[in-house]
């Protein structure tokens, strides 16, 4: 018996440990905004130079705050590329609410997602960026879940971005640990991680762990991640993402 309330006993506290952070996010009232999705802002955080003012071929990774409840927990992610010369920029996302969930059309590509303003994980211009747009449509194009969503553990819209990710090589973006279903990998166990240098082991986005130099390690129960950063000297909780004395992304505050 007293093994039994044992278990118990690290099982709950194990429980209130991956959903601390969503808690605290809950009752603090950090996350809240708009009353409804309808009037929530969807305008530009002015993050990508404006078309007419880059000719150089760009390619960006974003992220936001997931609407509603489900910011507790998670971010959405999404890539934006502009052609050499191009007049536009093209965005790159899946969403839930449509039966082919893959949308991939002209757009502004850091608007805010539904109040919450977006992070830039990655910025690539010039000639790579020329090389890898043709790799990134193609990419785009094979995704092997144009119809499946699930919010948890995934295929959801960060498993879209980490698929992408990992298809075009010299993409290298490290998504944040509360990029819930970055980790879902289909029927494969092992994959490279995100940020290219490291790999992941991975149960149906369910359990896992990764351990990369951009991310660090991580930890995966039940789709929530926590793990440390050394190189940022940061610690990851599920929720509310990187803690870190460093900036876990140079490259997208380096970038032009």
């Amino acid at each position: 018996m007293k093994r039994f309330f044992r278990y118990t006993g690290w099982f709950f506290g194990a429980v209130l440990l991956l959903l601390a952070g969503p808690i605290l996010l809950a009752t603090s009232g950090s996350l809240q905004g708009a009353e409804s999705w309808q009037t929530a802002t969807r305008e530009s955080a002015r993050i990508a130079p404006l078309p007419e003012q880059a000719e150089e071929a760009i390619v960006q990774v974003y992220g936001a705050r997931a609407w509603s409840w489900r910011g507790y927990f998670a971010v959405h992610t999404w890539i934006a590329t502009k052609e050499k010369g191009a007049s536009h920029y093209r965005v790159h996302e899946v969403t839930g609410w449509r039966s082919y969930v893959v949308n991939s059309r002209p757009g502004e590509p850091d608007r805010h997602w539904y109040g919450a303003k977006p992070n830039l994980y990655a910025d690539i211009r010039g000639e790579e960026a020329e090389k890898l747009i043709p790799d990134i449509y193609q990419a785009v194009a094979s995704y092997p879940y144009p119809t499946e969503y699930e919010a948890w553990p995934g295929p959801n819209s960060n498993t879209f971005v980490a698929w992408v990710i990992r298809e075009v090589e010299g993409l290298d973006a490290a998504l944040p640990n509360h990029a819930i279903g970055k980790d879902y990998l289909g029927d494969r166990i092992i994959a490279e991680v995100p940020g290219g240098a490291g790999y992941q082991v991975s149960l149906g986005g369910y359990f896992g762990v990764l351990a990369g130099v951009r991310e660090g390690l991580e930890l995966n129960l039940l789709g929530l991640s926590f793990g440390i950063n050394p190189l940022a000297l940061g610690i990851k909780l599920p929720g509310i993402g990187e803690l870190a004395l460093r900036n876990p992304n140079p490259i997208a505050e380096n970038s032009p």
